[in-house]
């Protein structure tokens, strides 16, 4: 039965190997990238990340009296969220675009703690190889206790994907300042 011309995948045994070997699984670990405002891109670890979410800014409700990081909060499955502008929290230069029609929102969780980045730009789910981080040396000192390392993704150019360690950034003391 399995002879019959009809289970046929029309290629020779070659072509079918090649295509296996395109589906073996990846080599390094599962990230989720972004940018920021500035252009910069970062990526986080996909096992701290709860759920990624695109809001209108209508949907965050201002909270006075809070950090200057801190656009506000709002619900996420019956959970209340803090939602910060991930840039102005590194210390990056300029602050999100708030007056558009939707603001991605990456909600990082660790324990019970559950706190929303908003970001420029969702790059989309990569695996990486955590073993090609370098240690960066142009670091920013507002930036440093957040980064793990960096990937060199184009050695000519500079180019360079930040690591970021989520357990810093949800325990970080900035969200009380």
């Amino acid at each position: 039965m399995v002879d019959h011309p009809s289970f046929s995948t029309g290629g020779d045994e070659q072509s079918i190997s090649s295509e296996l070997k395109e589906l073996e699984t990846p080599e390094g670990e599962l990230h989720l990238r972004f940018y920021l405002p500035s252009g910069k891109e970062f990526a986080l670890p996909a096992t701290g990340i709860r759920e990624v979410v695109f809001l209108s800014s209508h949907i965050i409700t201002a909270i006075p009296n809070t950090s200057f990081s801190l656009l506000g909060a709002m619900n996420l499955r019956s959970h209340p969220v803090w939602v910060a502008d991930f840039a102005q929290f590194l210390g990056e230069m300029g602050s999100l675009n708030t007056e558009r029609q939707e603001i991605p929102v990456i909600a990082i969780e660790e324990r019970e703690t559950l706190i929303g980045l908003a970001v420029e730009e969702i790059v989309g789910m990569d695996w990486l190889d955590v073993e090609q981080i370098e240690v960066p040396t142009n670091l920013p000192n507002s930036m440093a206790p957040f980064v793990q390392g960096a990937w060199n993704l184009n050695p000519e150019s500079a180019q360079l994907l930040w690591l970021l360690d989520q357990g810093a950034i949800l325990r970080s003391t900035r969200w009380a300042a």
